[in-house]
């Protein structure tokens, strides 16, 4: 992933030099195994740790590339690179492994890890989401469907629904880094034929991750698929949070925009420009993430026991991924902070239509009087067109209609148009989703 989307915290799982230390900790974990069960002498076990690198540097990655180039396997590069420098020792290494144990043991390593401090990024949102949902419980605004007003909400009350669905996506996710942290050293095509099974539960239990019950010669892809997923809905949550604020920040609305830092500038042209810049980006990331999504799913179907065609993929997907995640999950974190809330404008978009966004509660008025659903509506329709297409009061409509008087007095007529008749049971959501009012 480029610097641009890429935090060090996450880009560090994935350095090639990250990557060989994996690789090494499984098969010194395999090694000691072995040794515990007899089948390595202890003496040369104990030689492999003395002997092999504590960290891999950017010189040993280059070495081991530099290997690779000869023998054009990624796998016996390392194993070489190693017995250059331990010795007559490392023939214990890698004994009756494949190189799909160690990659794909490593894979769950760097994607478990990734997965926690996704994780992590997570609560640090919904910590910055719900205090500024609490912040605006009572901010009344306009709810919108189709884009047109439609009935009052609460600002409070539209960012509940973002913890909500991001709590969704941490419980979605949480269960695929869960999926995808099981580790295998089951040998070629998955039998356990050179390595015995005490030897996986070993591994796996040393470096924090479950042995898969079951294995090809590799872990089966829906694990990985699951998680790719899990990361692209979250991204698409955030996107619908990010669009949301897009639309909020339009200059005929603009009752909440990202926040616009000293000496930043809108546009190369125009100096009075304030764009959306932070959640369009969202929106790009997301489209990213859904990719990842669909490239992980044609990962599942391998020929037999195992192909390579997923492992390209997964060198891309896997840092990209977890790398667009974590980041998206900061700069959003960092906008809910700090966007700019406008209430003053959130009222007066909210009277813009001159009292129309009552409508419902006047249809059921009458019809809780008896008048026919369908009858009550053309009473309540007609006098609402003539705002849009004459531009008459709404309320002074009603009070003229002959129909409508017969069964609303003028009172009962003015009094449909109450603001917290449509916020009165927003403490009541709020304890559903934060269980607090």
């Amino acid at each position: 992933m480029i610097a641009r989307y890429a935090r060090p915290e996450m880009t560090a799982l994935w350095t090639s030099e990250a990557r060989y230390e994996r690789w090494l900790a499984v098969e010194l974990a395999a090694a000691e195994a072995m040794a515990k069960r007899g089948e390595v002498p202890q003496a040369d076990y104990d030689a492999l740790v003395a002997k092999a690198p504590k960290q891999i540097t950017a010189e040993d990655a280059e070495r081991i590339e530099e290997i690779e180039k000869t023998v054009k396997h990624d796998v016996i590069a390392f194993l070489t690179f190693v017995e250059e420098k331990v010795g007559p020792e490392a023939r214990w290494l890698h004994l009756g492994l494949t190189s799909s144990d160690v990659l794909d043991t490593t894979l769950a390593l760097q994607l478990k890890e990734a997965g926690e401090k996704i994780l992590a990024g997570v609560d640090r949102a919904l910590e910055a989401i719900e205090k500024r949902a609490f912040e605006h419980k009572d901010t009344p605004m306009i709810g919108r469907s189709h884009g047109i007003h439609a009935e009052p909400i609460t600002f409070g009350l539209k960012m509940a629904s973002w913890y909500a669905e991001l709590s969704r996506d941490r419980a979605r996710l949480a269960e695929a880094v869960h999926g995808v942290a099981h580790g295998m050293i089951s040998g070629a095509v998955g039998t356990f034929a050179n390595v015995d099974p005490e030897v996986e539960a070993h591994v796996c239990r040393k470096l924090g991750l479950e042995p898969d019950p079951v294995t090809t010669q590799v872990i089966s892809r829906d694990r990985h698929a699951d998680f790719f997923h899990a990361l692209a809905l979250m991204g698409a949550s955030l996107e619908r949070f990010s669009v949301e604020v897009r639309h909020l920040q339009r200059t005929e609305v603009r009752e909440a925009e990202e926040p616009f830092t000293p000496g930043q500038k809108g546009s190369s042209a125009m100096p009075h420009k304030r764009n959306p810049i932070l959640t369009e980006n969202m929106t790009g990331l997301a489209r990213l993430l859904r990719g990842y999504a669909s490239t992980a799913m044609e990962n599942v179907a391998l020929w037999h026991e195992r192909d390579i065609s997923h492992s390209s993929v997964e060198r891309v997907i896997g840092p990209d991924a977890t790398v667009l995640a974590d980041f998206m999950l900061h700069r959003f974190t960092r906008l809910v902070a700090e966007m700019r809330v406008y209430p003053e404008r959130m009222r007066e978009n909210l009277e813009i239509t001159g009292g129309l966004i009552y409508s419902q509660r006047l249809l059921l008025e009458l019809a809780r009087r008896g008048v026919a659903r369908q009858t009550a509506y053309v009473f309540v329709q007609r006098n609402a067109m003539k705002f849009y297409e004459e531009g008459t009061d709404f309320l002074e409509a009603l009070l003229a209609d002959e129909d409508l008087r017969k069964h609303l007095s003028e009172d009962e007529i003015r009094g449909v148009f109450e603001l917290g008749y449509h916020t009165k049971h927003v403490d009541e959501i709020f304890r559903r989703v934060f269980g607090k009012a």
